[in-house]
């Protein structure tokens, strides 16, 4: 195991060892794991005092990380790689390393906080705007009174307020931290302020807040068994989201195809 080391008073943080399979999928490591057996290794992070860094995959950010080599590295830095996505779990059965299902990221969140209830997590929540960020905290403490609230911040902080921000969230105590906030800065704040928070888990929940705060409508289940989510969203938002689909899922089906007869090689 690797230490991550405390800049504070030096006591190390081991980081979280995952023991199931994974897979290797345009040439990113993806942990073949069902939302039981994730929710099962972040308790054991939690209870151990081991870093746990999720990152969460889509075909969105698979799309991204080969434009932006920098959100490829923040995203392999994370220990625990998870398909977001029905798209990459479609692309999983295509190229032969099937995964066992999607692991949604709102789903990991709600799986967090339904454990976090029955155990007593701590939760820190980062990001969105000040009314989301009231709004969100408002409803965890409604349907999970079990969940410690360790703090709040929203996501409108420059860069000079960072640091500061980082060390709000470490002096917390947190064992849970959710980022909702946008890709690529959610996954650069997560990697290079990992060591100074400390934090057991950390998981980017991208728009979930919105989504719990009431703000956005998440598609109906029948929608998301077809792997359709997607188009919800855009059905929802069509002026803002119709061409940033049509462009990733194209970027996407073409890297599908090369991955068939080149497959990409880990790093």
């Amino acid at each position: 195991m690797s230490v991550l080391q405390n800049v504070e008073d030096d006591s190390p943080l081991f980081a979280f060892e995952v023991t199931q399979r994974d897979v290797c999928l345009f040439g990113i490591k993806v942990h073949a794991l069902a939302v039981s057996q994730a929710l099962d290794n972040i308790d054991s992070a939690i209870k151990n005092k081991q870093s746990l860094h999720i990152g969460m995959l889509n075909a969105a950010k698979i799309v991204n990380m080969k434009r932006n080599p920098a959100l490829g590295d923040d995203v392999r830095s994370s220990n625990m790689i998870l398909a977001d996505g029905s798209a990459v779990v479609m692309a999983s059965k295509i190229l032969r390393k099937t995964l066992p299902e999607r692991v949604a990221g709102i789903d990991l969140m709600h799986g967090i906080l339904s454990r976090g209830n029955k155990e007593g997590y701590r939760v820190f929540c980062l990001g969105a705007t000040p009314e989301i960020s009231a709004k969100t905290e408002s409803e965890i403490r409604k349907q999970y009174p079990g969940v410690v609230i360790a703090g709040t911040q929203h996501g409108y902080f420059n860069d000079s307020e960072e640091a500061a921000v980082a060390q709000q969230i470490a002096d917390s105590n947190a064992d849970v931290l959710f980022v909702a906030i946008t890709s690529p800065k959610k996954e650069q704040f997560m990697a290079r302020w990992n060591k100074t928070m400390r934090i057991p888990v950390v998981h980017g929940v991208g728009g979930s807040f919105d989504v719990l705060a009431g703000k956005v409508q998440r598609a109906p289940l029948i929608w998301q068994k077809y792997g359709m989510e997607w188009l919800y969203r855009v059905v929802q938002e069509p002026g803002r989201l119709w061409k940033r689909y049509l462009v990733t899922n194209t970027l996407f089906l073409g890297m599908l195809v090369k991955e068939l007869f080149l497959p990409s090689k880990p790093f």
